[in-house]
């Protein structure tokens, strides 16, 4: 069997130009990165500012597991699928971030035959992008840093610094760290700390940023550090704006790529300075919206924490209004949900299944909270047999979801056609009555239990002492009205990672609470979630290689 980045290595690509040119992109709006990578220019995007807009579909999934679910390659496949039903079609995703590339994943570009093309720019540097985001965010912290060793002008308390150095790879080793040690010209000591690029909240700006004065207003309210007096002090008082913004001028640009079978890709920004949500730039979502009668976009992990996001947070800040949900399962995920070890995923379980398919159902649930049509697709597997697909289907059906199986791994756009259908379908047939789940005038304890609730099942919620001090000392600032970005593991709709399925009636524990006054919302930390992975025992850097003639092998 041909890996990934065989199948991506063997593909002819067309010149960006020729993919651009189907959107009625011109050379001129484009800014060239070689043959196959391009930026739109910022003239391009104000041009189409006031053409319609196309529909908007949201990808995304029930909790991750070890068995795999395949929501880019849904994504990218639906995308395909839809241009040959002889729709136009954009599919709009994030950047990979190089940590997990070298990490757990070892790439995210798609799949077999739904993949962004060329995946090894993708997976590694790209359009410099993220390298501009780590320099902006280093930068800030050499600004304040310095700005406590010539004298401390504005009163930075160093016992009160919240801003992070950072950097794009898995290295638990700097998650907490001594700065300024050695000469007295070597700065001050204290306690620092970095996040992986995509947890950086200059990552979250350039996502949610309309344009470039918009940027500017957004890294000015940076809350970097508190004064003696306990006072906000942000990178607008450093003086660090103007020199910040020059920094990210081009990465605020979004990055066009395409498919395997030439359907365009915008692919743009990362998570919510938070853990990987999946999630791309404005930007690159509305760019795409004027481009194409269809936009197929993503949200990372499970529908509790990137769809939520996607609704409560960019859809909120952007004025987006979803048409339609795919939520992406896997027979063999809804089996180990039911407690079926990874190993004996391959034989047939339907008693594992009923007891598994209870998380689907809690997607299926959430999603239809914010009032939105849903279609469920499961991605095949050669052990899935007849039996488990009817007994979901008809579980689907029940519950008023669309549903249709998926081959786009193994046969790429053609393999989406039943998923595609269905989706041509429901934006016909099915309207959208989009609502967020929360009103920005609820108080941020409220916003926190009624995700939590409504959400994640859990039957309270509970705050440490931090968590409380600094909920109303967030709420006295001024920053109450702000939306909620919750920090929580990914395998469980629940803060513990190893309550599969439907965990009901549990206490979340929030730990911490922090402002991102840049991006436009509140953090708050539940259970052991990490802003800073670690590398596994076998990363996959283990497996990365280049030969003599340049081929990289071993990215997945």
């Amino acid at each position: 069997m041909k890996t990934d980045i065989q199948i991506a290595q063997e593909t002819t690509m067309l010149p960006i130009t020729q993919v651009a040119a189907a959107y009625g992109i011109g050379e001129d709006d484009l800014e060239l990165y070689g043959k196959y990578k391009a930026k739109l220019s910022n003239e391009f995007r104000t041009s189409i500012e006031d053409k319609p807009s196309g529909k908007l579909v949201l990808v995304t999934a029930i909790n991750p597991t070890p068995a795999g679910e395949g929501k880019t390659t849904t994504s990218i496949g639906l995308a395909q699928a839809l241009s040959k039903a002889g729709k136009k079609t954009l599919v709009a995703l994030r950047e990979p971030s190089l940590g997990p590339c070298f990490g757990i994943k070892g790439g995210a570009a798609g799949g077999g035959y739904s993949q962004v093309v060329p995946m090894e720019d993708l997976n590694l540097h790209f359009t410099g992008d993220f390298h501009a985001i780590t320099t902006a965010n280093n930068l800030l912290a050499a600004l304040l840093d310095n700005h406590i060793q010539q004298g401390n002008a504005l009163g930075i308390d160093t016992r009160q610094v919240l801003w992070k150095r950072c950097l794009d790879m898995n290295d638990r080793a700097l998650r907490n760290i001594v700065i300024g040690l050695g000469a007295k010209a070597d700065g001050v000591v204290r306690e620092d700390h970095f996040v992986i690029t995509v947890a950086s909240e200059i990552m979250a700006i350039l996502c949610l940023a309309t344009d470039l004065t918009d940027l500017k207003e957004r890294l000015g309210r940076i809350i970097v550090a508190y004064n003696f007096a306990g006072e906000p002090v942000t990178a607008k008082d450093l003086n660090a704006v103007g020199a910040m913004a020059a920094l990210l001028k081009d990465a605020m640009k979004p990055n066009l790529i395409q498919t395997l079978e030439h359907t365009g890709a915008l692919v743009h920004g990362g998570p919510f300075a938070n853990i990987a949500h999946g999630c791309n730039s404005v930007i690159a979502t509305k760019t795409a919206l004027k481009l194409s009668e269809i936009t197929v976009t993503e949200a990372g992990f499970g529908a509790d924490l990137g769809a939520e996001k996607f609704f409560d947070i960019k859809c909120r800040k952007a004025g987006l209004k979803p048409d339609a949900v795919v939520l992406v399962a896997t027979v063999r995920a809804l089996k180990y949900n039911g407690g079926v070890p990874k190993d004996q995923l391959g034989e047939e379980n339907l008693e594992a299944l009923k007891k598994g398919i209870v998380n689907l159902e809690k997607h299926i649930e959430n999603i239809q909270k914010y009032q939105v049509p849903v279609v469920v697709t499961l991605n095949s597997f050669l052990t899935d047999t007849e039996a488990e697909y009817e007994f979901i289907r008809n579980f689907c059906h029940e519950r008023g979801c669309e549903f249709a199986l998926s081959e786009v791994w193994a046969k790429g756009g053609d393999g989406g056609q039943e998923l595609a259908q269905k989706v041509i379908q429901t934006l016909e047939t099915k309207e959208s009555h989009f609502k967020m789940l929360y009103e920005d005038e609820l108080p941020l304890k409220d916003k926190i239990e009624t995700i939590a609730k409504e959400i994640y099942g859990a039957g309270s919620v509970s705050y440490s002492a931090a968590a409380k001090k600094a909920l109303k000392k967030i709420t006295d600032m001024g920053f109450g009205n702000l939306p909620v970005c919750m920090a929580k593991t990914q395998y469980s709709l629940s803060d513990d990672q190893n309550k599969l399925g439907r965990p009901q009636g549990f206490d979340l524990s929030v730990r911490d609470v922090y402002v991102s006054a840049g991006a436009g919302f509140v953090v708050a930390l539940t259970g052991a979630i990490m802003t800073m992975p670690g590398l596994p025992k076998k990363p996959a850097a283990d497996s990365i290689d280049v030969d003599a003639e340049g081929k990289i092998t071993g990215l997945f």
